[in-house]
């Protein structure tokens, strides 16, 4: 298969511009958001607390390590 025939039977773009992955992604959030809609505040309170726990210090290390290695 040529060049031009693989760019013509692809499908979507791979890597940063993934748009199959990305309609997913968006979809599953959706998803979440309709099935959850209700409990998102208490979620947040939760979320919020165990911050503040014990272990509130190593949630965070892992934020910061989650945070270093996204893109901006």
């Amino acid at each position: 298969m040529t060049d031009m025939a693989e760019r013509k039977n692809d499908t979507g773009v791979q890597g940063e511009g993934d748009y199959k992955s990305a309609r997913v992604y968006q979809r599953d959030i959706k998803d979440f958001m309709n099935r959850k809609s209700g409990e998102i505040s208490d979620m947040a309170k939760d979320a919020e607390k165990s911050l503040e726990s014990a272990d509130g210090k190593e949630l965070k290390k892992a934020e910061e390590k989650g945070k270093s290695k996204a893109r901006h």
